[in-house]
């Protein structure tokens, strides 16, 4: 799919909602010709190009990635829409419930999304699933309870009162919608977190929609990304410890390392890490 059959697409997420890209600035030849500074088309080679950006992930230049802009129109419900704005490195234009009526639109989970709350994390639900029934019952009881609010909302309205007062009772279930423009490098820090399985699951779904849609824009970039960002991890000062301890005795082949793709300028890096924990290694 060309990257300009992507506009206006909608991606349809939970059980109301979508993202949608409005525009986008800027392909993976912009974050090399802004590496580059002065960069003539055509006089370096694809495979040049990408080892830039992996080089300029690799090292977290990050500037080269802000010359990339997207903009999503995206509709979602008040609590992810308050997770979301977390996120502060964003250009944000919601939907105004002072100015205007707010919808007869709320997510409701299904009831396989319905669980307990997690014995080993504070912030999320379980890996368990509830009774169906009990879970069918509590689903039932969220969507009777929206439809009852709304009706007291549209009564407020019905009776005068302002817009910005008649909805202050309304559920963070009811949905918004904004435009969210963001440089790909702050959208990459956002996607990292938000794509990690250990995300909630509501705003996972919309992460996923993005990143679906930035893959096919920024391929190169997004490959770096998943490399060096996502399939990636830090270790401490202690745990480095611990692999000069494991490692002590271990041979390092070359050719294994290049035939699962360390080979080059990412090899000679990699070697040199493994020397910074085993001197003389």
């Amino acid at each position: 799919m060309m990257s300009e059959d992507l506009l206006g697409k909608e991606i349809r997420c939970l059980d109301k909602g979508f993202v949608r890209l409005v525009d986008y600035m800027g392909s993976d030849d912009a974050i090399v010709q802004a590496a580059r500074v002065s960069y003539g088309s055509g006089t370096k080679k694809v495979h040049e190009d990408r080892g830039l950006i992996r080089y300029l992930m690799r090292h977290s230049h990050t500037t080269p990635f802000e010359m990339v802009e997207f903009k999503f129109h995206v509709k979602l419900p008040i609590f992810v829409a308050r997770q979301w704005i977390r996120h502060r490195t964003a250009n944000v234009n919601e939907y105004s419930g002072r100015y205007s009526e707010m919808k007869d639109e709320f997510y409701v989970p299904s009831p396989q999304d319905i669980r307990p709350q997690s014995t080993s994390n504070r912030q999320g639900r379980s890996d368990e699933a509830m009774p169906s029934e009990e879970a069918m019952r509590l689903s039932a009881s969220m969507e009777n309870s929206q439809s009852k609010l709304y009706d007291e909302y549209q009564h407020y309205l019905e009776s005068g009162v302002a817009r910005e007062i008649a909805r202050i009772n309304l559920p963070l279930s009811n949905y918004t919608e904004w435009y969210w423009k963001i440089d790909l490098h702050n959208l990459f820090h956002f996607l990292r977190l938000r794509i990690d399985e250990h995300a909630q699951y509501e705003i996972r779904v919309y992460g996923e929609a993005i990143a679906s849609i930035v893959k096919q824009i920024v391929p190169m970039a997004w490959e770096a990304f998943e490399d060096y960002s996502l399939g990636a991890m830090r270790f401490s000062r202690l745990e480095i410890m611990a692999l000069a301890e494991l490692l002590g005795n271990v041979s390092i082949d070359a050719e294994k390392l290049a035939a699962i793709g360390l080979k080059g300028r990412e090899q000679k890096e990699f070697l040199e890490k493994i020397e910074n924990i085993i001197p003389n290694k």
